[in-house]
């Protein structure tokens, strides 16, 4: 690790850790990871033992982020110097490559690139080459296509993966705990600078599926809302009580496949009753349809 800052140095052209997370689209955990394993990036200590970051930092974990997006991993990438990285980077992605063309894993059906990779890094149980991925995927189509384009798409592959045997639950909960970690991670800028209208998110009573909650709350935070997040399995009443008590404009529920429409139904019933008339009652998810309560909107 370089040598603590000396007091009054200029602190010009530095950023924090959470800047340059920001300003990369590698998570702040992830940095430090790498830091750890990889000795890079390196940063210096301010006195408080603060982390700051050089500016020129920047770029180049931009093109490491493409690197990975390709199909490299972080432990062949971070070593190289920036001429063995720009050739890295012009080299053609090889079809005889299994990290390139997702031929690594064995899996039924076809799917497209990064979506196998990120299916082969689940079944070799592998969070580095997972998360790596995952932030390679943030940087290149930001948020709102990210979550719509390779999240949600990745979800719902995983979960025909183990209904049909070719992975196992260990699978789907190794990835599930990843990407629960990373969106978490992510949203944490967007939140800390919202000022828009309030919202809460919560799932239904019996309902324990809580990627499709998170994914709503990242896309909520990146709109400016003010999120409390409630998590899963929670009993109406006291979604009710909190969004009276926290002023909520909107309260949203997402409603998992594995939910009993009749249960949900009857459990947004109950919700919709507990509000105020003024709170917005929003539904998603993949159980969620068009609901027959009256002020209920999917």
């Amino acid at each position: 690790m370089m040598s603590d800052e000396t007091p009054g140095a200029p602190a010009e052209g530095r950023l924090s850790i959470g800047a340059l997370s920001r300003a990369t689209g590698i998570s702040a955990e992830t940095l430090r990871t790498w830091e750890r394993r990889y000795h890079f990036p390196l940063p210096i200590r301010k006195p408080s033992g603060q982390r700051i970051y050089p500016l020129t930092l920047v770029d180049r974990l931009r093109r490491v982020a493409l690197a990975l997006s390709r199909g490299h991993r972080a432990a062949e990438v971070l070593p190289l110097d920036e001429a063995q990285l720009d050739a890295l980077l012009r080299m053609p992605a090889s079809p005889a490559d299994p990290a390139a063309s997702g031929e690594g894993a064995t899996l039924p059906g076809a799917a497209p690139e990064p979506l196998q990779e990120l299916l082969g890094a689940t079944l070799r149980l592998d969070p580095t080459g997972f998360t790596g991925l995952l932030q390679a995927g943030w940087t290149r189509l930001g948020p709102l296509n990210f979550l719509a384009g390779l999240a949600a798409p990745l979800m719902r592959r995983l979960g025909e993966n183990w209904a049909d045997s070719s992975m196992d639950i260990r699978h789907e909960h190794f990835a599930s705990g990843c990407m629960s970690d990373f969106l978490g991670e992510v949203r944490g800028p967007f939140a800390e600078r919202a000022a828009g209208p309030k919202a809460v998110l919560a799932g239904l009573p019996g309902d324990l599926h809580e990627i499709g909650l998170q994914m709503a709350a990242v896309v909520f935070s990146v709109c400016g809302w003010r999120v409390l997040y409630l998590g899963v399995d929670l009993p109406v009443q006291e979604i009710a009580r909190v969004a009276r008590d926290y002023g909520a404009a909107v309260v949203a529920v997402s409603v998992s496949p594995a939910m009993p429409p009749r249960r949900g139904g009857t459990a947004l019933a109950a919700l919709r009753a507990g509000l105020p008339a003024g709170v917005a009652l929003w539904v998603g998810g993949g159980g969620a349809v068009e609901p027959s309560v009256p002020g209920a909107e999917c």
